[in-house]
């Protein structure tokens, strides 16, 4: 295995990649997407305890989703089973893929703590509650909680997004593959610029501006039939598209070939 590095454009060329691989299976990837969104909501309403057990096993479902793109690439069948993956491999893998998930537990916890601290929470729970409708101050808020908290998540998301995989599949030590990871993206922070910029328009600007102007025409009811499956779609390919992100930054023994 080595660090490769990529044209800034591949940032595009991962996208594509992520669409081709969805549609090898695109129901076996949207179970295994709609079964963490489900399960993590189950799993929120069990207070601070339930939030710790979904960031703690993520680096272990982000292992079994990009299992499933191998599968999906060797025209095998996706279960929901492929999730635990990495707790299957050996005692070490297992150690170290839950030592993962405590670095990003510890890490989400530190981040929210400082969100907090830019963010005014207080004026959205009324809006959470269905209490009151948007006004232009909420707004704001939300799109300063999304700037901020994108802005802070960036070197978290430099740490984990290849980190799982380094672990579970190249057997590394978590700090050598949390030191990988981050090397791996800033080498190719072009790319990942490009891809990142993308699914941000996708994934939150677009439906953020579809529902404002639904709002506007009095019939924000509709939005939700609207954005939520766009979303849902948009967030399965980004999945999918970060096999291509991991095939493309390091050189696999395997032969699996993404298309463009």
């Amino acid at each position: 295995m080595k660090l490769n590095t990529v044209h800034p454009k591949e940032g595009y060329t991962w996208i594509r990649q992520g669409i081709w691989l969805f549609k090898q299976n695109p129901i076996g990837f949207l179970m295994l997407v709609f079964m963490y969104i489900f399960a993590a909501q189950l799993a929120v309403l069990i207070p601070v305890i339930g939030m710790f057990a979904v960031l703690l096993v993520t680096p272990t479902l982000s292992v079994g989703f990009m299992t499933a793109c191998r599968l999906a690439i060797q025209k095998e069948r996706i279960r929901p089973s492929v999730y635990l993956s990495a707790l299957r491999s050996t005692p070490l893998v297992r150690k170290r893929i839950l030592q993962l998930g405590l670095i990003y537990a510890a890490l989400i916890l530190v981040l929210s703590f400082i969100l907090s601290l830019l963010v005014d929470f207080e004026l959205l729970i009324p809006l959470m509650t269905g209490d009151k409708t948007m006004t232009p101050e909420m707004v704001r808020q939300i799109y300063l909680i999304l700037f901020f908290g994108g802005l802070l998540y960036v070197p978290v998301a430099m740490l984990m997004w290849f980190s799982p995989v380094l672990v579970a599949w190249e057997d590394m030590p978590v700090p050598q593959a949390l030191f990988s990871s981050v090397i791996a993206c800033w080498t190719n922070r072009g790319a990942f610029f490009l891809y990142l910029a993308i699914w941000g328009a996708v994934l939150i600007a677009i439906p953020l501006t579809i529902g404002l102007i639904l709002d506007s025409l009095d019939i924000g009811q509709a939005a939700s039939f609207i954005v939520a499956p766009i979303s849902m779609a948009g967030l399965t390919v980004m999945h999918c598209s970060f096999f291509a992100t991991w095939k493309a930054c390091f050189a696999e023994k395997e032969s699996a070939v993404l298309i463009a």
